[in-house]
């Protein structure tokens, strides 16, 4: 933490003032003020959606304000492009490396300069030996960055900023896919940056990484600043004061917040006949996923079990090793009382077990082929549309007919190619596609995002009356307030794990929100 009244004494190198970035149907960032000041690590906590990225992409010259203004060393400054951004000293280090895997470091931390000019590498060397010198980190210029380890990576990141003379560093969530070690080592790699005078921008999750890092916290949320823990406030808290404070912004309600009520579609559910069991699930990491282990829980008739969780901690890999798209390493799934661990993709549908993957456009739909087809994509080939291999077209059209009608998607006909609908309509599709005929439990990844209100509205109601009507629901979302509306009961993972159960009632917010971000329940 600081030792000085940094408030005082020094001045932001960035100020954004008022600054507001919209989207289509959405306010990322709502009048957001913002100071970043020398000397410090400025934490900013957000849950997804929060305008967190929408910020860093401003800063970094990927983005630009719709209102308000960026001011640099206290004048105003657009930022219009990221190089732009890297002359005015902001360097930025995202989550994922952005390392050409087949090059040496040498060769990566030379991108970007003059290509006309021959490389400099015996100037790169001394420079990067006195640098990494002076920081404790050790670079081995000659090494291929694909055999570095990803803590490894990002200090070449680090480095490739500061060659580049970096007033402002910028790590967007750089702990997500650190060991322990490898993030103790980034805590006191920033502490002897800003002791340099660097101001560091620290994006994380995870609040006992802004207590141990940080020396000033702004929380942001549904776009908005709702807070900031100044360094003064920051030395008057204990650990745990300091941790419950940021919950309280992070989680707790505040004027202008949406209202919060169950969705009026069914009562609480009495406890049903167990449909689905899992027990001690593992599957294996895969290279930007996390490897899942010992997850175990159950899912009853009429329920709605929430799935909540920080995205990228396992939520994806759950519901495909669910579905059966990806292998499972150990554990047992049991839908109905019957092992299923060994059956395929379409052998788990016709059994009863259906997934509505986020992935509407990539996963979920052939853009190009009629609404018709996409009502039947995990259906090729079946009787009574498909008969000795050929396409009975009078069956299909029948049938698009019937759930265009019964889901009320907006297309012109049901020839039309599905790419041409609206992300509410094709939602309506899949709905249609995994809700019809047999479904006993269905898993939902993310099924309203990116929809408008209304579309959001009735997938929420649809779900609801899915759940009231005897089906078991598995509803993955990181829209914290989507699943307390919804759900009877929220398992929150972390790191590929479940980190607890909450069962949904007044202090499910406060519960939810601790498991969330590493804390007990």
């Amino acid at each position: 933490m600081p030792t000085v009244e940094q408030d005082n004494l020094a001045g932001p190198v960035i100020a954004l003032e008022n600054v507001t970035k919209r989207f289509p149907g959405v306010i990322a960032n709502d009048a957001v003020s913002l100071a970043i000041r020398p000397g410090e690590v400025h934490v900013l906590l957000g849950e997804n959606g929060a305008g967190k990225s929408t910020l860093i992409g401003m800063l970094s010259g990927l983005q630009q304000p719709d209102e308000g203004r960026i001011l640099v060393d206290g004048r105003p400054q657009p930022i219009r492009s990221p190089r732009h951004a890297l002359s005015l000293g902001i360097g930025t280090v995202f989550q994922h490396a952005m390392l050409v895997p087949t090059l040496t470091v040498a060769e990566n931390l030379l991108l970007g300069e003059s290509w006309w000019k021959p490389p400099r590498k015996q100037a790169l060397r001394a420079e990067v030996d006195g640098l990494a010198r002076s920081l404790g980190m050790r670079i081995d210029l000659d090494a291929v960055a694909a055999e570095l380890s990803l803590g490894e990576q990002q200090q070449v990141e680090i480095l490739r900023a500061l060659l580049r003379k970096s007033r402002v560093l910028i790590l967007d969530e750089s702990t997500s896919m650190l060991t322990p070690s490898g993030i103790d080592e980034l805590g006191a790699l920033m502490r002897r940056l800003v002791e340099r005078g660097l101001a560091v921008v620290f994006i994380t999750h995870k609040l006992r990484e802004a207590a141990a890092f940080g020396d000033r916290i702004s929380v942001l949320k549904l776009g908005r600043k709702v807070g900031e823990i100044k360094p003064e406030r920051f030395r008057e808290l204990d650990g745990d004061g300091l941790i419950a404070e940021v919950v309280e912004l992070m989680f707790g309600r505040r004027a202008g917040d949406p209202e919060e009520s169950r969705i009026a579609v069914r009562e609480a559910p009495a406890k049903g006949l167990r449909l689905l069991a899992v027990q001690n699930l593992r599957v294996l990491p895969g290279s930007t996923s996390p490897e899942l282990h010992d997850v175990s829980f159950e899912l009853r008739a009429g329920e709605i079990l929430g799935v909540a969780g920080i995205d990228g901690n396992g939520q994806k890999q759950l519901a495909e090793a669910l579905a059966g798209q990806i292998p499972v390493e150990s554990g047992t799934v049991h839908l109905d009382g019957r092992p299923i661990g060994q059956l395929s993709i379409g052998e788990r549908r016709a059994a009863g077990l259906r997934y509505l993957t986020d992935d509407r456009l990539g996963e979920g739909t052939v853009a190009t082929f009629p609404v018709s087809l996409n009502f039947l994509l995990k259906q090729i080939g079946e009787t009574p549309f498909w008969k000795n291999g050929l396409e009975q077209a009078g069956e299909i059209e029948r049938n698009a007919q019937r759930l265009i009608k019964s889901y009320d998607v907006r297309t012109p006909s049901e020839r039309t190619p599905i790419g041409r609908l609206s992300g509410g309509n094709i939602q309506k599709v899949l709905l249609a596609r995994e809700l019809a005929d047999g479904a006993k439990v269905v898993i939902f990844n993310k099924p309203t995002y990116g929809l408008d209100l209304a579309n959001t509205m009735a997938t929420r109601a649809r779900i609801g009356e899915n759940a009231a009507g005897g089906k078991g629901v598995l509803l993955i979302s990181t829209d914290l307030e989507e699943l307390l509306q919804l759900c009877d009961r929220i398992v929150v993972m972390s790191g590929g794990a479940l980190a607890g159960t909450v069962e949904n009632g007044p202090s499910a917010r406060a519960q939810v929100g601790r498991l969330m971000v590493g804390l007990a329940a």
